[in-house]
């Protein structure tokens, strides 16, 4: 156990002296090149890389967009996939009028000579920053960015930029964000780790003069990946929503984890605001010792975001600007009382951005606020008034439990499983601190690669309602139908990840949403 230990440590320690080497190497790049990068903030970013060779490794969504980009800005491109199967950009109906002459394409594991020649290189998220070709670069001297970093270099200064991060909520409270100034006529661009990478924006922005893009305010989802290279990622307003056990395979301990989405700060300064869990000791300690001068707000306390115990009203005060908003959050229509204090979070993340909104511009958007799918989305109410939610997108511990305290006045048939996630929780999955929540609804039906272990921790814990296990996710949700009374709930939340069975956490709520309204009948 203390090898293990010592070894997270070590994995960490050389994971943060890439990332400062990295960071060294960036801004010696920028000041060699008469702070082109830099200047294109206020400028214009096209034909910035003219005659530079851009590493892209990952050809998938936000991969392909790197191309693209780096195609836009001037740049040669070697395009670089671990799998030899990836579909080629050739045969990609995207790049219809790029000039694929100027990419040079390996597909199969990578080459460290391949990836020497580059003159930056840009990590697609499923990359590790310490793969061993890819450190052996950096130490090199070639800098590294992820998308995020890599757009954001050349994202025109005159568009203001809301981070949110954190382990859960990041979709709901970006969608809210957005929600909220475009409601207000806040031409906004939403994307990042939600789904349309940054580089997508970047180059909408390239159609347009840079003193009049196409937006002027871009929310971004932010991952834990993308934030271990962002480059010059500079929001004006951010937040870490949360910190629980998540992606320990990747970052192997908490410290290492909290750092890493604390970098979202690294750039910002006084006049940005920086907001964080005013009861997250974890997060205040490492946000203080990332060297950020931002202001900071709380979620809550004040200034910042605080709501009451009825999670009904909510006081907003802005740190840098003292704009103070009262609403009334009654009129949402997102479940639960988790998503009042989303609501409450993209309040101040709107107000922070200092784009003219008022306390009545907010208050306009709560009723017309709708959180993504998959996240406590109520897809079926059946003829005995048995209400079927997907929560697919609860792919954790933490996020199932506040998904279980969201269904109120009603007890529940709660759907667990899939595949856990390696290093969640402490002894076992950390399913156990499931049970006091659950003791009061129906039943809990097990399934999925890790269903049985997670049935055993419940049971070692002292679950005393029915608790049943079948394989199939198909099976199960009819089980689940089968054993639910007239006014009860189906709630699918799994508390894992869906790849055992589904392609991803999509698939797997579309297929219990389809089943639902078969079951039923």
């Amino acid at each position: 156990m203390a090898l293990l230990h010592s070894s997270s440590r070590l994995l960490f320690h050389t994971s943060s002296i890439l990332y400062t080497l990295n960071n060294r190497k960036g801004e010696k790049q920028r000041s060699s090149r008469g702070n082109s990068v830099v200047m294109c903030l206020a400028k214009d970013s096209r034909q910035d890389l003219n005659g530079e060779t851009v590493a892209v490794i990952g050809l998938g969504v936000s991969g392909r967009s790197v191309v693209k980009l780096a195609l836009s800005r001037g740049a040669n491109v070697l395009a670089l996939d671990s799998n030899p199967s990836c579909v080629p950009l050739e045969e990609d109906s995207g790049f219809e009028g790029y000039d694929l002459n100027r990419v040079q394409t390996e597909l199969g594991p990578h080459k460290r000579e391949t990836l020497l020649k580059a003159s930056q290189l840009v990590l697609s998220p499923g990359v590790p920053v310490t793969h061993p070709d890819i450190a052996a670069a950096i130490q090199a001297g070639v800098p590294a960015f992820s998308e995020l970093g890599f757009a954001a270099a050349a994202l025109p200064g005159n568009i203001k930029v809301a981070a949110v991060t954190g382990t859960n909520g990041k979709s709901t409270v970006t969608t809210f964000t957005s929600q909220i100034l475009r409601n207000a006529g806040v031409r906004t661009f939403v994307g990042g780790n939600l789904g349309t990478p940054l580089s997508d924006g970047v180059l909408q922005c390239l159609a347009f003069p840079a003193e009049d893009p196409p937006f002027s305010v871009a929310v971004v989802e932010v991952s834990s990946y993308q934030l271990e290279l962002p480059g010059s990622f500079h929001p004006k307003a951010a937040v870490i929503l949360n910190l629980t056990p998540d992606h320990l395979e990747r970052h192997k301990s908490m410290e290492a984890y909290g750092s890493i989405k604390c970098r979202v700060f690294s750039r910002m300064e006084a006049s940005d605001v920086a907001i964080i869990p005013q009861s997250d000791v974890l997060l205040r300690r490492l946000a203080a010792m990332s060297g950020s001068q931002a202001t900071r707000a709380w979620m809550g306390g004040l200034p910042g975001v605080q709501l009451d115990k009825d999670a009904r009203r909510a006081i907003v005060v802005v740190p840098t600007t003292g704009v103070e908003a009262r609403l009334y959050l009654s009129s949402l229509q997102a479940v639960g009382t988790h998503n009042a204090h989303n609501a409450g979070t993209a309040a101040l993340l709107a107000l922070s951005l200092d784009v003219g909104l008022q306390s009545e511009d907010i208050q306009a958007a709560i009723p017309h606020l709708k959180a993504p799918p998959h996240r406590m989305e109520i897809v079926h109410q059946d003829d005995q008034g048995v209400v079927w939610v997907n929560d697919s997108k609860a792919t954790n511990v933490d996020s199932t439990s506040v998904g279980i305290r969201s269904i109120v006045g009603k007890k529940a048939v709660v759907l667990l499983g899939g595949q856990a996630k390696v290093g969640v929780g402490s002894g076992g999955l950390g399913f156990g601190v499931l049970v006091e929540s659950l003791q009061s609804h129906r039943a809990v039906v097990l399934f999925g690669a890790s269903g049985l272990a997670i049935e055993q921790e419940l049971r070692h814990a002292g679950l005393s309602i029915t608790c049943t296990y079948t394989e199939l996710f198909a099976d199960a949700v009819q089980l689940a139908g089968s054993l639910a009374q007239p006014g009860d709930a189906v709630l699918l939340s799994p508390g894992c990840a869906s790849f055992d069975q589904f392609k991803n956490f999509e698939h797997r709520g579309q297929v219990f949403a389809d089943l639902a309204k078969v079951v039923s009948t």
